[in-house]
This record gives C-alpha cells, sequence and structure tokens, in this order.
C-alpha cells in the first residue's frame, strides 16, 4: 500500500501536468528515482526534496509530511 506522504508527490506532479520524466529532467534525477519515491521504495535526500518542492510549488510539508502539527 502507498504511503500517503508519497501520493502528495505524484498529485503534485499531476496538477502541474507533469510527467515523471519532466520532473525528473528539471530536479537532476531518473524517472526511475521519481516512480521509486512515489510508490514508497525511495527516500530521498532532504536536497532532493527541497528541488521537488520548488519544481512542485510546494512546501517541504505539504509534500513530505502528514500534516500533523503541534497545536
Amino acid at each position: 500500500m502507498k504511503k500517503p506522504e508519497r501520493m502528495k508527490l505524484k498529485l503534485a506532479r499531476i496538477e502541474k501536468n507533469l510527467s515523471q520524466q519532466e520532473l525528473a529532467d528539471r530536479v537532476g534525477v531518473t524517472r526511475q528515482t521519481i516512480g521509486l519515491i512515489e510508490i514508497g521504495n525511495y527516500n530521498p535526500s532532504l536536497n532532493l526534496c527541497i528541488k521537488l518542492s520548488k519544481a512542485l510549488g510546494k512546501t517541504l510539508d505539504s509534500l513530505f509530511w502528514d500534516g500533523v502539527t503541534d497545536e
């Protein structure tokens, strides 16, 4: 079963109308890496998370955390 955090990345990519290859090209990784992140089989580095966030116009929190706050 996919982790909800990973589905956020895929949804953000689809919202931007980007293929896995287009996103991969923008952040400097392979299409396979994007696919593995989306299905939860690869944990991206913080640097890659930042690149993905910028490429998709999202915050790190909105893409990679479950939204639980300390409030």
